[in-house]
Formats: structure tokens, C-alpha cells, sequence
């Protein structure tokens, strides 16, 4: 089967992920943006060589104890902004009940605390979790969003992207790499927010860096216990 020519980027959001495709090449246009309901409808999508590569806003690869160095550098790299990077939980807070619990078992394993907002993303993690393999992550990977608009810009972004400023900035900045796709773009889809939509564009870009072998990788290296690396492309 001959190599696919699009790549996509994917955003979680209220009822599953958002997803944008675009050409592997660009400056190109978005050609879709659509909510799926399981991220394992994405990873088929490259098992079956729909997609040449996916850029996921969620992490893969998850420690046994303390932070990620990917998190740090990502931290580092965005100063001002560097608030938008949780530190990813230990992976034995997966299957948590409650945030109490997965709390303790946070705290067990290193000392760390968890936020609330760590916590609401753990059925998010844990999806991605289940549903990939090793062998997809020379196609497959984490990707962050404020990375990828801090690049664009040159600086990270003083704005946040829940305000109409944020969001008209990031639109702006997302018209080089996917020109003619604003109208796209400002759509609204059930079951997303607006900035789900441009998180999930910005990513896209990362994942066309990483199909062409240009993306940058922070973190060390580091396998997790299941054998999935532990990186944040940009």
C-alpha cells in the first residue's frame, strides 16, 4: 500500500477527540475537522494507512514516579505560558475512583499531589493507554499545543486561549501553515469548544513536522514500563 498523504492532529474534548486532517505537505488547508467518539478510531486509521502521522494533545507515555523530562523541557521552553504544562501523574493513578484516591495513590508513589485538573484528564490518559501499542509510536505522538503556537510566534503567546483576543491570535497564527482554513476552523462542532477545535489544528502542524522527519522532540529518551516513549513533539 503506498504512503498516505495526510496527517492529522487531535485534541480531546467533552465527547471524545477532535480531529483535523490535512495534507502531509503543506502550506495546505485543513480538509476536515470532525469529533469521534474513541481515539482508537484514529489509531486505525494509521494501522490501516489512512493517516502518514498522528499528533495527540494528551500524553503517552507515563511515569512510575516522579515528572517527565519531556514536561520539564516543555515547561522551560514556555516560560510565561508554562502553567498550561501539567506534570503528568504516575501511571498508578490510572483506574482512580476519585480525585481522593487517586491522590493517595499519587502521594504514595512519590510524594506528588495531583490537580483536580490532572484528574479530570485521567480517563482521557487512560484511553489513549489502552488503546495503543509500541509499534505505532514511530507515527504516533504526544504533542502540546502552547508549544506549538509558541513556535509560530516565535514567543509564547500572552493571551489565553478561552478569550476572543486568544483565539483570534491563534487563528492568525494558524493561516500560514493551513491557508484558506479560518472559516473551518471558527466552526463550531457539537460536543467541542472553540479552542478544542484550534488545539487540535495546532497539533496538526506537529504532526506534518513529524511525518517529514523536522519536528522538534523534548525529553530524554526515556521508555515508560510498556515500552512507549515519553516525548513531546513540537
Amino acid at each position: 500500500m503506498s504512503s498516505p498523504a495526510l496527517v492529522a492532529g487531535v485534541d480531546g474534548c467533552r465527547r471524545g477527540w477532535v480531529v483535523t486532517t490535512t495534507p502531509a505537505a503543506g502550506p495546505a488547508p485543513i480538509v476536515s475537522v470532525e469529533v469521534v467518539a474513541h481515539i482508537g478510531e484514529v489509531l486505525d486509521r494509521v494501522r490501516t494507512a489512512r493517516l502518514r502521522a498522528v499528533a495527540i494533545d494528551m500524553p503517552i507515555g507515563l511515569p512510575d514516579a516522579g515528572p517527565r523530562a519531556c514536561d520539564l523541557a516543555t515547561r522551560a521552553r514556555l516560560g510565561r505560558r508554562r502553567s498550561s504544562v501539567f506534570l503528568v501523574p504516575p501511571r498508578a493513578v490510572l483506574g482512580s475512583v476519585d480525585h481522593a484516591d487517586a491522590l493517595r495513590r499519587a502521594r504514595a508513589v512519590d510524594g506528588r499531589g495531583l490537580s483536580i485538573q490532572a484528574f479530570n484528564l485521567l480517563a482521557k490518559i487512560a484511553e489513549v493507554d489502552d488503546a495503543i501499542e509500541p509499534s505505532l509510536t514511530s507515527a504516533v505522538v504526544e504533542a502540546h499545543p502552547e508549544s506549538v503556537f509558541a513556535e509560530l510566534a516565535g514567543a509564547p503567546l500572552a493571551t489565553t486561549k478561552r478569550t476572543a483576543a486568544g483565539r483570534a491570535e491563534r487563528l492568525a497564527l494558524l493561516a500560514e501553515p493551513f491557508p484558506d482554513s479560518g472559516e473551518v476552523l471558527a466552526r463550531r462542532l457539537p460536543g467541542s469548544a472553540a479552542d478544542d477545535v484550534l488545539d487540535a489544528a495546532a497539533v496538526a502542524w506537529t504532526a506534518r513536522r513529524w511525518a517529514a522527519g523536522t519536528a522538534l522532540v523534548l525529553g530524554d529518551g526515556t521508555l515508560d514500563r510498556r515500552g512507549l516513549p515519553m516525548r513531546v513533539a513540537v
